[in-house]
């Protein structure tokens, strides 16, 4: 799957925009601020409804103006709109015809996207990093996905409840029961799918990883839950937690509270790994996400690479473009601030067919 061309109206610096892709590589260019990033952001809307840097959907209009528009043409000329006016609803639609939900749309058109921001997966809270497990799960498993909504559903009524409960100087155990029984329902399926995915997806961590340092310590990723591997102590531990939750306002057991460690040779990766062994070991992370989608899927996501020059050194860089460029990757849009560096990248892979888009 690629894409062909994308239309652009008031979003976020751009006016107007009509780019022709190729369906193998394509290097924007331009100086910093100039909107390079954007037409990235543009591209990952297409695929997941929202974007990547802002939550905001409404901060992402143009100044100024009270909507923005972005068209999709892929291949097979399949055509992907989001249009977003203000007070309105957002609107996805495929060949021109509307979604009931958003969430019919996620995994239509698989992409993974590689940004500097990724360096939060190490550096942040474990919020960060089960988002990137739950928006892998999600473009593969339509099942997962839904659980997952159900579940975010349920958890905010149990919260609210629990904060209804402390004002009101009452606890009413019935009630609590209800959200209970929908939050085993719906977070049991999620820790089994998170205890698979981990089993798939180790392997392919190790093998970009290589790819990336030959010679560099093993990668580990572990699964860090405070419920057993497939969730059947979920109901049980809702249970020994509802004195805690009672004075905590919140629920303080489930798999909203999961994380994954990285590790590198045997040791934490945020504490000890230097900061080039932080980058690769991201970097690894990606590509192994594109790796497990294209299995799931059996399509080859679009790959958007942003600002990966700048941020490492150029033997990784050589390395990552060399992988990219291969038969095994699909369509790929990377953007970069100096013209010179993306010939010399080309000169080197003589056969590679690319594009450069000058911003």
């Amino acid at each position: 799957m690629y894409l062909k061309n994308l239309k652009l109206s008031n979003f976020k610096s751009y006016t107007e925009a009509d780019i022709d892709f190729s369906p193998n590589m394509n290097c924007i260019v331009g100086d910093n601020g100039v909107g390079k990033t954007n037409l990235l952001d543009a591209v990952y809307y297409l695929s997941f409804c929202k974007s990547y840097f802002n939550p905001l959907d409404v901060q992402n209009i143009r100044h100024g103006e009270d909507y923005f528009a972005i068209h999709g043409l892929y291949d097979g000329d399949m055509q992907i709109s989001c249009i977003l006016k203000k007070g309105s609803p957002k609107q996805m639609r495929c060949n021109k015809k509307a979604y009931h939900t958003l969430a019919e749309h996620i995994g239509k058109i698989p992409l993974v996207l590689v940004s500097p921001y990724d360096q939060n997966l190490i550096s942040e809270g474990s919020e960060v990093r089960r988002k990137f497990v739950d928006g892998i799960l999600s473009q593969t498993d339509k099942g997962y996905l839904q659980h997952l909504i159900s579940y975010q559903k349920a958890l905010d009524q149990r919260n609210r409840l629990l904060k209804k409960f402390y004002e009101d100087g009452c606890f009413d155990e019935q009630s609590l029961s209800i959200w209970d029984e929908q939050l085993v329902r719906h977070g049991v399926p999620l820790v089994q799918g998170r205890s698979q995915f981990l089993n798939d997806f180790r392997p392919l961590l190790e093998e970009y990883h290589h790819h990336i340092v030959p010679e560099g310590d093993l990668p580990e990723m572990t699964y860090d839950s405070a419920l057993a591997a497939d969730g059947s102590d979920f109901a049980d531990r809702l249970m020994q937690a509802r004195q805690r939750d009672k004075y905590a306002q919140y629920t303080t057991v489930g798999p909203h509270k999961d994380d994954w460690q990285l590790m590198l040779g045997g040791y934490a990766v945020k504490r000890y790994g230097s900061q080039g062994q932080q980058k690769t070991f991201v970097l690894a992370l990606k590509l192994a996400q594109f790796e497990y989608i294209c299995h799931a899927c059996g399509v080859k996501p679009i790959l958007l690479l942003d600002d990966i020059f700048d941020k490492l050194d150029m033997p990784r860089v050589r390395q990552l473009m060399k992988l990219a460029a291969s038969d095994h990757f699909g369509q790929v849009l990377l953007t970069d601030t100096q013209m010179g560096r993306v010939e010399a990248i080309f000169q080197e892979m003589p056969d590679v067919e690319h594009k450069i888009i000058h911003i």
